[in-house]
């Protein structure tokens, strides 16, 4: 296949994609071409992108590839959109850093580590689906355990977990890519998130007929 040819299909099969897509996917998408002749085109599509003038960067996030939109350009992206992105309190994002590195991790090792009530800033994280229940722990009261999702790793353009930043990184990078969130709608979080109800762990069901994850 002609590499003019091969970086046309993989642009227009990245700009559709609504996730990112990996490597490995491409190569499925596009048999005629080998696994190398894929890299080298989407090398060469990123260098294009790099152009000045150009309005869209192909970034590699969450395992895949992506096309964002220059961070320059977010006021005008904001005037079609009309809508606020999602920005994070300085506690979730704490308490979003200590899951990622200390995952799987249940509710009572974050705020042993946090010294405070966090059933707040973890229900948030779980509505905005930068965490996920995977299940539960086998120790006496069986409590959830926590991890991060793939959106965590898309929202801070992250390759993958072995990327991850300090606290301090998670606040630069939640300013830079906070424009690319606008399609999410009006979603600041406040300063603690949500109450958690009663001696229930967030999402819990009142009378589970069975254990999550289970």
């Amino acid at each position: 296949m002609e590499k003019e040819k091969l970086c046309s299909i993989i642009e227009s099969v990245i700009f559709v994609s609504r996730e990112p897509i990996s490597l490995g996917q491409l190569c499925d998408l596009v048999p005629d071409a080998s696994r190398a002749e894929v890299k080298a085109a989407l090398e060469d599509l990123t260098k294009a992108c790099e152009h000045p003038d150009r309005g869209v960067r192909l970034k590699e996030v969450a395992g895949g590839y992506q096309f964002q939109t220059v961070p320059d350009n977010s006021p005008w992206i904001g005037r079609l959109l009309n809508q606020r992105p999602v920005r994070l309190s300085r506690p979730a994002l704490e308490t979003l850093s200590i899951i990622a590195y200390r995952q799987p991790i249940t509710r009572p090792e974050i705020e042993e580590i946090r010294g405070v009530d966090s059933g707040g800033v973890v229900h948030t994280l779980l509505e905005h689906e930068f965490i996920k229940m995977e299940g539960r722990k086998d120790v006496p009261g069986r409590p959830i355990i926590y991890g991060t999702t793939k959106r965590f790793l898309e929202f801070f353009r992250l390759k993958g977990l072995t990327d991850l930043p300090t606290l301090k990184e998670l606040e630069e990078m939640q300013e830079m890519t906070i424009e690319s969130e606008e399609s999410r709608g009006d979603t600041e979080v406040p300063e603690e998130g949500l109450e958690p109800e009663a001696e229930r762990e967030p999402g819990e069901p009142e009378e589970p007929s069975e254990d999550p994850g289970e």
